[in-house]
């Protein structure tokens, strides 16, 4: 049984690998990029999408698949970088400061280089389609492109802190810090990368509040959408 996110993920790569040689017979899919606060529920959220879209695409061998942490692998893979670099690629490792300090010493390729080959990844996995691609700037990657669609999931503060003082077992200073140092870097990844603001709501197509509306409901509403955009696709009621 596949469980893991690597493993759905090598799944997927492995289903459109053989797609791409029958294009006629099996057209690319849709994809939804996911920027998100953290607690706001993304991992819950994109995996029930995932379920959801799956049981109704029309071509059951075609797998849709998660990247977040995996799309780590999946750069170092396609660019054929050294394991060792994992750890360059996480959005809170990739810094100005970082950058220059390793690029003196001959530590690691530039800073931009990594954005880049990312990127070049993000645009890679929205074109194969059927694929939801969290964080790293996606919705900006692949603004000018038709088959996808933006989402932006928000939270209070307090229900974020709650969240993630259970999820890590941290107490309620330890989580708020953690909130703000990861929204800090997120903020700044779009900001210096691609001089974009994330909090700007014209960059995505539906913004929504997981307080108001449960991580189902949610879910449940992504997925109209992407169905009534796509509804060649799927197999619709």
């Amino acid at each position: 049984m596949i469980t893991g996110p690597y493993e759905k993920a090598k799944k997927y790569i492995e289903s459109h690998q053989i797609v791409s040689l029958e294009k006629n017979k099996h057209p690319h899919g849709p994809c939804i990029t996911i920027s998100r606060e953290i607690g706001a529920g993304a991992d819950i959220i994109s995996e029930r999408v995932c379920e959801i879209l799956q049981k109704q695409t029309k071509d059951k061998y075609v797998k849709w698949a998660i990247f977040d942490k995996n799309l780590i692998e999946k750069v170092i893979n396609d660019n054929n970088l050294p394991d060792k670099l994992t750890e360059y690629l996480e959005e809170d490792k990739i810094t100005e400061i970082n950058s220059m300090v390793s690029e003196l010493l001959g530590i690691h390729p530039p800073v931009w280089l990594l954005v880049h080959k990312t990127a070049q990844t993000i645009l890679q996995l929205a074109t194969m389609g059927n694929v939801i691609i969290i964080g790293r700037g996606g919705n900006i990657v692949t603004a000018q492109m038709k088959n996808v669609l933006h989402i932006r999931l928000v939270a209070p503060l307090e229900q974020r802190i709650n969240r993630i003082q259970d999820i890590f077992n941290l107490s309620r200073k330890e989580a708020k810090e953690r909130i703000k140092k990861d929204d800090d870097i997120k903020r700044h990844y779009l900001q210096h990368h691609y001089h974009k603001d994330i909090e700007d709501k014209y960059l995505y197509h539906i913004i929504i509040n997981t307080y108001l509306l449960p991580y189902e409901e949610a879910a449940e509403m992504i997925c109209a959408h992407v169905l009534k955009q796509f509804p060649h696709y799927f197999l619709i009621d």
